[in-house]
């Protein structure tokens, strides 16, 4: 976790959100940590079920997953903009470490959730 929390300090130490999380996460204790993050890749976990149905990532259902990602970020990390949302979706498949994190619920889910968010956003 130090080398990520490095790295996310080196690219948006410097950011509005970045102060924000800091602020905002300064006194989550570890159970607190593992409930926010558990929330997040449930979420993930939804993605997969709802691509495994057939919707489209412009459904009503693949929209309301990408709704509640954003107001689980917000709701726990940070103001989650449709502008930074938009680049979470491009990290979740630009980035092998984050793809790899949310396809364990399935190959493909990074990705649609990836196109689902780039729906939601535009």
């Amino acid at each position: 976790m130090k080398n990520y929390e490095t790295e996310a300090r080196s690219r948006w130490g410097n950011t509005d959100a970045y102060r924000e999380h800091e602020q905002k996460t300064k006194n989550y204790t570890k159970e607190k940590w593992a409930e926010a993050n558990d929330g997040m890749m449930a979420i993930f976990a939804e993605f997969a079920v709802c691509k495994n149905s057939g919707a489209s990532t412009n459904s009503a259902e693949a929209q309301a997953l990408v709704a509640k990602l954003q107001a689980h970020i917000t709701a726990n990390y940070y103001t989650c903009t449709d502008e930074i949302l938009a680049g979470l979706g491009q990290m979740y498949v630009a980035d092998e470490r984050f793809k790899k994190n949310i396809d364990k619920y399935g190959e493909g889910t990074a990705e649609f959730a990836a196109d689902a968010i780039a729906a939601y956003t535009k």
